[in-house]
């Protein structure tokens, strides 16, 4: 804040506030100039005295500041004219509510004569000379009141002389702060803008004197290696001392890095034991169309997988969806053509724990098995040469060779010359592999021809099964049936 002399009416005008200095001249402009003196030793060049430093000019600005802020506060000054102000606010009620008073005290003394006049018709003797000295002694007080009422009168005038007078130098304190304030802040502007350029010179010579330093520094780096370089050629020796240590420290830096890779291992395989430690069973089998996977312990803690509950469901790649695969509660599951490109998970239920299992990825197809449908698909109607190991869902004890015949319309199965069923497709019809059994279930199918007839069939190959579960859909679709595993109750699988 800007401050002003205690007699600021006479020091005002005089001594006005310095404005810090815009021109500020630096010693130079470019980075200090040396000179090489004796035994090539830098020596700094002489400088003219006269000329000020940056430090000098920034010390000589601060002490400016601090000297104006010794002085007496402009605000400080209105502040006691405001108080005065107040003082004579006060005075004035003061004289207000003494005016009425004395108004009230003539009122009462009126009244009070006016009862006296008329009891002294009333009165004789000793009591009206007693009325008449009341009348006199209250025509006293009433003179009395008068003469006070005149002082009060002056008294009043010259507060509100007073007030006028305050107030009139209230507003000129406060014009005198508002100039005052206004100058304050051009000088702080200007001030700022002065410290400022003395910031940016001194940053832009710092910069300078880093440029200039660093250059010299990596000239000074070049010569130094120059000599190096020149005088290793000169000492052959040392040459080769550094090269087979460089050798040395080759081979050593090879042997941490192997033992790093060995320590790095070991890590990983301890946490793969650590993993392998909180899961008890895993799945064997190729992951791929024509194979079967098996659940397998892994660990000698892990309960009999005939005392668990096994359900084994389909899980699409892209969206997510967990579809159950009903009848699928077996510790072995074929994969059908239906889960081409699907993940195939099973949850093994025991004692209230769940344990889930997952394929690495989605089922691969068959390697040839779309080349050998699309060579089917030509054909009216395809023979297969299957053996009945279920019907019904009993056993079927005979291993006779039957045919089963795919047809574009319907589906056949045949003994020699007799035909065992014979149905056309429609929605009752179900077909899909065998959901359970053990090493055979990648070559056995589930068929329902109709309600009430179901039988499992074993074919010579995988390719086989699967050629025709492929074949009977694609037919079934062409007649605008979806065909399909059982959507209700649980297919019979081979024991």
């Amino acid at each position: 804040m800007t401050r002003i002399s205690r007699e600021f009416s006479n020091t005002m005008q005089k001594e006005a506030v310095s404005a810090v200095s815009a021109d500020v001249i630096f010693a130079s402009s470019r980075f200090p100039n040396y000179k090489i003196g004796a035994n090539n030793q830098i020596v700094d060049a002489k400088e003219d005295s006269k000329v000020l430093t940056m430090k000098e000019v920034v010390a000589r600005e601060t002490a400016l500041l601090l000297e104006q802020q010794k002085r007496l506060s402009v605000r400080d000054l209105a502040s006691k004219f405001e108080k005065g102000l107040a003082a004579a606010a006060k005075f004035s009620e003061e004289a207000r509510l003494r005016e009425a008073a004395t108004l009230e005290k003539h009122v009462l003394l009126k009244k009070l004569r006016d009862a006296l006049e008329s009891l002294k018709g009333r009165v004789a003797g000793r009591n009206k000379d007693d009325v008449e000295e009341a009348i006199v002694m209250v025509e006293a007080l009433a003179v009395q009141l008068t003469q006070r009422d005149g002082e009060l009168l002056q008294e009043k005038t010259e507060v509100k002389k007073l007030a006028n007078f305050l107030k009139q130098a209230s507003e000129d304190a406060k014009k005198l702060v508002d100039e005052e304030r206004a100058q304050a802040r051009a000088e702080i502007e200007s001030a700022r803008a002065a410290v400022q350029r003395v910031e940016e010179a001194l940053q832009e010579q710092e910069q300078m004197s880093r440029a200039s330093g660093k250059q010299d520094l990596e000239e000074l780096m070049k010569e130094v290696q120059e000599a190096r370089r020149i005088k290793m050629l000169h000492q052959p020796s040392k040459v080769m001392d550094m090269e087979h240590e460089l050798r040395a420290l080759r081979i050593q830096l090879a042997e941490k890095s192997k033992h790093s890779l060995l320590l790095q291992k070991e890590l990983a395989r301890s946490k793969r034991v650590e993993e392998n430690l909180s899961h008890v069973y895993e799945l064997d089998g190729a992951e791929t169309l024509g194979s079967y996977l098996r659940i397998q312990p892994c660990s000698d803690i892990a309960p009999e997988i005939s005392q668990c509950s096994i359900q084994w469901y389909r899980i699409s790649s892209e969206g997510g969806k967990k579809e159950l695969i009903l009848g699928a509660s077996k510790s072995v599951y074929a994969p059908e053509p239906f889960d081409v490109g699907r993940i195939l998970q099973v949850e093994i239920t025991y004692d209230g724990h769940l344990i889930v299992l997952t394929t690495t990825g989605p089922i691969d197809p068959a390697a040839g098995l779309g080349n050998y449908v699309e060579a089917l698909v030509r054909k009216h109607d395809v023979e297969f040469k299957v053996v009945v190991t279920q019907m019904n869902g009993a056993d079927h004890p005979s291993e006779s060779i039957h045919v089963l015949h795919v047809g574009k319309m319907r589906m056949k199965l045949c003994k020699g010359k007799m035909t065992i069923a014979k149905e056309y497709y429609s929605s009752s019809m179900q077909l899909c592999g065998v959901r359970g059994g053990g090493n055979a279930a990648a070559q056995a199918l589930f068929w329902q021809a109709k309600k009430g007839f179901s039988v499992v069939l074993a074919f010579e190959s995988e390719r086989d099964r699967n050629a025709a579960i492929m074949l009977a859909r694609r037919f079934a679709f062409d007649c605008n049936i979806m065909l399909a595993g059982p959507d209700g109750g649980s297919c019979i699988g081979t024991k």
